[in-house]
């Protein structure tokens, strides 16, 4: 890489995501649909003990550092892997739908604005509160130096779909002490 002359890496998404989430027959690798926001994918590494892949992703990025390379994430906030209707219940739509992800109007069906079956309520206050410690999480205790945000104009979204002019979740990361200079 250095031979190259390459500054930065940007790894496609890292967090924890369901390999079972693809067509029949076949395996995701992408990691477009995340489970957890706070963990990198374990299959990603060969170490299989339970901390193994926050290690190893540690030791990557300190190795990258050290010969001056910078690490970007690319973050998926915009939808889960919980997906539609149809899809599993891993985590907050066993929570509470209304609260994690935009609803419709009649509040019985995910707002599909990603493409993917669900939208995140990234505006909602807990929501926010979940991406910002998320990010917070990557970057201090992970040591990754920026994001790349997958279908970012979803965090400009209210709880009911509609563009904001000023969405909070943005202000938050602009001025947050720890996120602003990612």
């Amino acid at each position: 890489l250095l031979e190259l002359g390459i500054t930065a890496v940007e790894l496609m998404p890292v967090h924890h995501f369901d390999p079972q989430d693809a067509p029949p027959g076949l395996t995701n690798f992408w990691g477009y649909s995340s489970v957890s926001f706070f963990a990198p994918h374990s299959g990603f590494s060969s170490d299989r003990t339970p901390a193994g892949c926050v290690d190893e992703f540690r030791h990557m990025v300190k190795a990258l550092h050290q010969a001056g390379i910078r690490v970007i994430l690319d973050v998926v906030y915009n939808h889960t892997a919980e997906a539609g209707a149809e899809g599993p219940v891993l985590s907050w739509r066993g929570l509470e739908n209304r609260d994690y992800y935009i609803m419709e109007q009649d509040q019985s069906r995910f707002s599909n604005f990603t493409g993917c079956g669900n939208t995140l309520n990234a505006n909602q206050s807990i929501v926010r509160r979940l991406i910002l410690d998320s990010l917070r999480y990557w970057v201090e205790e992970m040591h990754v130096d920026g994001f790349r945000f997958d279908l970012a104009s979803i965090l400009s979204r209210d709880e009911e779909g509609q563009p904001l002019a000023n969405p909070p979740v943005i202000w938050d990361i602009e001025t947050d002490p720890v996120l602003a200079g990612t």
